[in-house]
């Protein structure tokens, strides 16, 4: 899509993907004493002290991948954490997972892109370990890469219209709430064939 070209509609892409992530990865660290959840190669010992907005917008600045990347990594995390139920993404995995995800989304979809070790030295950890993340995402999503037109543009538009949302100002008659939770109180995520039977569920919360 041509209007992702423009590097402030990326810009501002990029920073609203990770509002909406941080959400969610919020909302996981609060639900973590009520539902069961496994330590994987994504989880580090102690959060990372960099905001996910300043990591993936770092991610956007050095990777030199194609904008759509960052629409079909967003698409891969949805499908990851459909499949890993047991692996919500939260305070403890939330980097590793968005640098393995934009990383396997440019070597699928560009045809020129920086290997591994460039990728780890982007994302602050060792080559070995990002060898692993990208073995244990590539399980994670049962090697279900392909991104069709359809599904990119349905993930693409909700982020459009969440977007358009937040800059909009609210109507008088809403009841005011804090930040941005009425834009982001729910995250829609979508079946891999855009079957309109689960478009109802939550990502990873």
């Amino acid at each position: 899509m041509a209007e992702l070209d423009n590097p402030n509609v990326m810009s501002n892409l990029i920073t609203f993907l990770s509002s909406l992530i941080q959400k969610v990865a919020e909302s996981n660290d609060l639900n973590c004493g009520f539902q069961t959840q496994k330590i994987s190669v994504f989880h580090g010992l102690t959060r990372p002290t960099i905001p996910i907005q300043s990591y993936l917008h770092r991610i956007y600045k050095y990777a030199n991948c194609s904008p759509s990347c960052f629409i079909v990594a967003y698409v891969y995390l949805d499908r990851f954490a459909q499949r890993q139920p047991s692996l919500p993404i939260n305070s403890f995995n939330v980097h590793r997972l968005l640098i393995t995800s934009v990383m396997v989304a440019a070597k699928f979809m560009d045809d020129m892109y920086y290997n591994n070790a460039f990728y780890a030295k982007v994302g602050g950890i060792s080559t070995t370990e990002m060898n692993f993340l990208e073995v244990d995402f590539l399980f994670g999503l049962g090697f279900h890469l392909n991104v069709n037109p359809k599904t990119f543009h349905t993930y693409y538009s909700y982020l459009q219209r969440q977007m358009m949302m937040m800059l909009q100002p609210p109507p008088p008659s809403t009841a005011p709430e804090s930040s941005i939770e009425s834009t982001l109180k729910v995250h829609l995520c979508f079946s891999d064939e855009e079957s309109t039977s689960h478009q109802k569920e939550q990502l990873a919360v």
